[in-house]
């Protein structure tokens, strides 16, 4: 991303440019990159759900994206709804922008309680377990939201309060906010909470690896992550929002999110799944169980019948296994003629 020298009232700084267009045109089609950066986020999501599935052998890539399917659906029907809820002056009496998604407005929060129920549910339907499904896929979460963000740089939105530090960010007059003036520079929350995103996407993989967690965990500390990013940019920025306390309503979610995280993944520890991490080697070590019984066993047969082949027949009596009657029927066999033929 380029850095450009501007001359602010007080000093020389450098800053972020604001992007001149937020569309790409292809022929007569236009993309909105607000658009086109979420559908990018979920793809690499898909990506690394599915590339988490399959070294835990508990599914496939085809699986991940019919699970995110529906998992997306729900999360961006809930995206909006949150977002119309908590912004409801801007469609009292505008209705028809209610489904105008690519002019921006979703809030992740509600994206979060709608999509992740959904994909659970969905993964439990497909035969994988809703513990396993949460652990491979909580880093790819933030993995999206970070690509997602960089949406709301080309739309010129959700910026910080005013400042002149070297990476402020440029906003044009058509964006500017009401009561600043032309030239004023920004904190770019977008760039903050799509770095934030990442090191928490880096810092869940790194931690599933090192310390291998009981699954389902992951999830929880990824909630408690995102919470904690979310309440320190949300207070940077000056968009118009409903505040408590002092507090901006989603400052408040962000705390509630980091203390139910906190509670559920304490529950978890105490409760850990009884589930290996790893069903392949679950196979394996059963397959291993199975050929060692069987293997005892048949040790176990060989040395009855060896043990009965090295008895003495007593007073002349044949082994309980090779009696008198079989003797006698043996004798007249030998006896027999050749069978008739016609």
């Amino acid at each position: 991303m380029p850095i450009t020298a501007l001359a602010g009232s007080q000093s020389v700084v450098a800053s972020i440019p604001s992007p001149s267009f937020n569309s790409i045109d292809i022929g007569p089609l236009s993309l909105n990159i607000y658009g086109l950066a979420i559908a990018l986020g979920v793809v690499a999501a898909v990506w690394l759900f599915g590339k988490r599935l399959e070294e835990r052998g508990a599914g496939t890539t085809d699986d991940a994206s019919s699970i995110a399917i529906w998992a997306v659906l729900a999360g961006v029907i809930g995206a909006r709804l949150y977002h119309v809820a908590t912004d409801w002056d801007r469609f009292i009496d505008n209705y028809a922008a209610i489904p105008k998604l690519w002019e921006g407005g979703l809030g992740i929060p509600g994206g979060l309680a709608f999509g992740i129920p959904t994909g659970l549910l969905v993964a439990r339907r497909k035969g994988i377990s809703m513990s396993m499904a949460a652990t491979c896929a909580a880093p790819a979460i933030p993995l999206a939201q970070a690509i997602g963000r960089f949406g709301n740089y080309f739309n010129q939105e959700l910026y910080g309060r005013p400042t002149n530090l070297p990476w402020a960010l440029e906003i044009d007059d058509a964006h500017l906010l009401e009561g600043f003036a032309s030239g004023t520079t920004f904190h770019p929350t977008f760039l903050y909470e799509m770095l934030w995103s990442l090191a928490l996407c880096g810092v869940l993989l790194w931690i599933d690896r090192k310390y291998r967690p009981p699954l389902g965990q992951l999830m929880p500390m990824y909630v408690i992550g995102y919470g904690l990013g979310r309440f320190w940019v949300e207070g940077l920025r000056i968009d118009r929002a409903d505040e408590l306390a002092g507090l901006r309503w989603n400052q408040w979610v962000a705390v509630a999110a980091v203390i139910g995280g906190g509670v559920v993944l304490a529950f978890m520890r105490r409760h850990p799944v009884l589930e290996s991490a790893d069903p392949l080697e679950d196979r394996e070590e059963l397959v291993t169980d199975v050929l060692a019984a069987d293997g005892e066993l048949d040790g176990e047969l060989d040395g009855e019948l060896d043990g009965e082949l090295d008895e003495e027949p007593e007073d002349g009596v044949a082994p309980a296994f090779f009696t008198a009657a079989d003797v006698d029927e043996s004798d007249d066999a030998s006896n027999d003629t050749a069978p008739d033929t016609d």
